[in-house]
């Protein structure tokens, strides 16, 4: 039985679609920033309609990359960084956890209304269930972390120290930077699912500019533009 193309019932392209969730997601750019940019290549959309795109197309993109990185071994178990920062919804004070492999790889992201053990479980519990248990987990020093691992017997992978982890403050740069164009969020579910897709997207688009020659940097942004350009193609 065929599967149904998600962009079945769309009079626009899936080309133009995909172009227009890769700018908002990828970039710091506002809804409108991106209509005015497609407006310049002769395509007429609201920022509304950029709007209900990504959210509508993004988690599907999102899990599309994800299982193809997953079963192309790109995930790491050797040694995972993790790290958390606050962001506001809504004017209050939430909780973005995240787990970062070796090379950078985001594994998972998680937003939580607090910072305590019960939090740290149920993140490690979720980033386990799938991506496996790693050899090494590379932490800061927030007792969270330790109850959390005493309790699924991971105790003696735990490791801490001065710099150890700026792999995993690292990562939060791109969303920082993603986050000051968006302005604020308004509910936790917005806010889980758009680090979420902004995560995948930063994965598939993360190319090491700096330790690759620039012939093999335009070969690999090629070749996941190209990638890009057949999610969900059928």
């Amino acid at each position: 039985m065929t599967k149904r193309s998600p962009f079945k019932y769309f009079k626009t392209s899936p080309e133009i679609i995909r172009l227009a969730v890769m700018l908002y997601v990828r970039f710091p750019l506002s809804l409108r920033n991106v209509e005015d940019l497609l407006h310049e290549r002769g395509i007429e959309v609201s920022h509304e309609t950029v709007r209900f795109w990504w959210q509508r197309f993004g988690p599907m993109f999102a899990s599309e990359i994800t299982k193809r990185r997953i079963a192309g071994l790109k995930s790491s178990r050797w040694q995972w960084h993790l790290d958390e920062v606050f962001v506001k919804v809504n004017g209050e004070r939430h909780y973005l956890w995240r787990a970062v492999d070796h090379e950078g790889e985001v594994l998972e992201s998680f937003v939580t209304k607090t910072r305590d053990k019960k939090a740290a479980l149920k993140f490690l519990r979720k980033a386990m269930r799938k991506h496996g248990r790693p050899e090494v987990i590379v932490t800061d020093r927030l007792r969270s972390y330790g109850a959390a691992l005493k309790e699924i017997g991971a105790m003696a992978r735990q490791a801490t120290g001065r710099w150890l982890n700026n792999r995993a403050e690292n990562s939060h740069l791109p969303f920082r930077r993603r986050e000051r164009a968006m302005q604020r969020f308004r509910r936790m579910r917005s806010l889980q699912m758009f680090v979420s897709v902004h995560a995948s997207v930063t994965n598939h688009f993360n190319l090491e500019r700096s330790l690759s020659s620039r012939s093999n940097f335009k070969l690999n942004r090629a070749a996941a533009l190209a990638e890009w350009r057949q999610l969900l193609a059928g």
